[in-house]
């Protein structure tokens, strides 16, 4: 049978192929650590009291047919404000798209913007930017990003590329790091997108920069959260950004996200979206047009909420520095924000107890899986390169307790390798 060509080569989810091997195990009785989705488990993160009880009287108030096309006006509203009290963003109702989450929201920026053959610049590890850029044919400039960097690209990495980019495409905090940019690092990519700008001529497309901050609400401890437009008030006319309740109100099944940008832009973004139908649900965009005006109340979910995330990363990072301190080819980067720890096991080589040879990444992903009874995502799903030894644990479904129990698991894992 004969598909499209579109269809017959893309690529599936990595983590997804992962998640079956997981799941094959579960069903066989095994008790495995299942940390590869960024997602959480409603019964350790549960969605605010509040606006669950809102989603229920919006149903029960019939608010059940189709919502306006760029969102409900009354939680666009609600985003603006928002933006401006939480985020210091200053951008009107016309100038905000309401989306079924965040993937509806990104596949229309690559439509609006990026034609055929277009480049796409955009680092590794990162989530998803390789097959949105695939689903618009365009052309890919992918940057390694480097541990010493905290996995986030530079402005010197963009540079040599910047001068034939339509598109950038830029995540903080990171997925799938946990890491943010600093404001140093994040004004020069600004002042290099600006530069470009300024010479290209009124007929040419300039650079546009993708700047998604999803998980912007959830930094730990004294990290800041930057972004372009806060730092760059020029950006505004080429910056679109990439936001919504999924993580940060741990409802990613809510399906409720937005993007906020030049009104021209978000027009065209609203009309791309029509056609597929993307939106959120009326009755959830009610909801959360209610809980968003309760600022209050959503900054003391979130003080919970950042207490319990932050409980299981430093957890996960103070035992793996303990495993690497006691000669395990083991580390981690201090969490800085979102729900992933950064990891790497650096096992390549190493023979387990039978002889055999972790001679790849795959093997060491499933060494860990087998014998540690643990999951967890390398970077090459991601896009890193394959023979990388960094991976990404998320702790949006682990509960505290498990956290000692899987890095007893590690140690007796390692300590089986030679």
């Amino acid at each position: 049978m004969k598909v499209s060509r579109l269809a017959e080569h893309i690529i599936g989810s990595e983590i997804i192929k992962l998640a079956a091997e997981v799941n094959e195990k579960v069903k066989a009785g095994e008790n495995i650590y299942n940390l590869t989705i960024g997602d959480f488990n409603p019964k350790e993160f549960p969605i605010p009291s509040e606006l669950k009880q809102l989603i229920v009287d919006a149903y029960f108030a019939d608010q059940t047919n189709y919502p306006a096309a760029d969102g409900m006006l009354e939680l666009r509203q609600a985003v603006s404000g928002l933006l401006k009290q939480r985020g210091g963003l200053d951008y009107k109702t016309d100038e905000i798209l309401i989306a079924g989450g965040a993937r509806p929201v990104i596949y229309a920026i690559f439509r609006a913007l990026v034609d055929a053959n277009d480049t796409v610049i955009f680092a590794v590890p990162s989530w998803n930017n390789n097959h949105y850029s695939y689903l618009t044919s365009a052309q890919q400039v992918v940057i390694e990003a480097r541990a010493e960097n905290n996995f986030m690209p530079r402005a010197a990495d963009i540079e040599p590329h910047i001068s034939k980019a339509t598109l950038v495409a830029l995540c903080s905090p990171q997925n799938p790091t946990g890491t943010v940019f600093t404001k140093k690092g994040l004004e020069e990519i600004c002042d290099l997108i600006l530069e470009e700008n300024k010479k290209r001529g009124p007929e040419q497309k300039p650079v546009y920069l993708m700047y998604d901050q999803i998980y912007w609400a959830l930094t730990i401890g004294d990290v800041k959260h930057y972004d372009p437009v806060s730092l760059r008030p020029e950006m505004k006319n080429y910056t679109v950004y990439v936001d919504g309740i999924s993580k940060s109100l741990a409802a990613t099944g809510v399906r409720v996200g937005w993007s906020m940008g030049p009104k021209f832009l978000i027009d065209k973004m609203k009309s791309i979206l029509t056609h597929v139908g993307a939106w959120a649900p009326k009755a959830e965009q009610m909801a959360t047009a209610a809980y968003l005006t309760q600022l209050d109340k959503y900054d003391a979910f979130l003080v919970v909420q950042k207490q319990k995330i932050n409980e299981r990363l430093s957890g996960f990072h103070t035992g793996f520095q303990k495993l690497k301190s006691e000669g395990h080819q083991v580390d981690s980067i201090t969490p800085q924000a979102a729900i992933y720890l950064t990891v790497r096991f650096s096992l390549h080589g190493k023979k387990k107890a039978d002889g055999e040879t972790l001679t790849t990444t795959k093997d060491i992903t499933k060494y860990l899986l087998d014998e540690a009874k643990l999951a967890i995502v390398p970077f090459y799903a991601f896009g890193a390169s394959e023979n990388s030894d960094w991976y990404r644990l998320s702790v949006g479904t682990c509960s505290i307790k498990d956290v000692e129990g899987i890095i007893s698991n590690l140690r007796d894992a390692l300590q089986k390798l030679s």
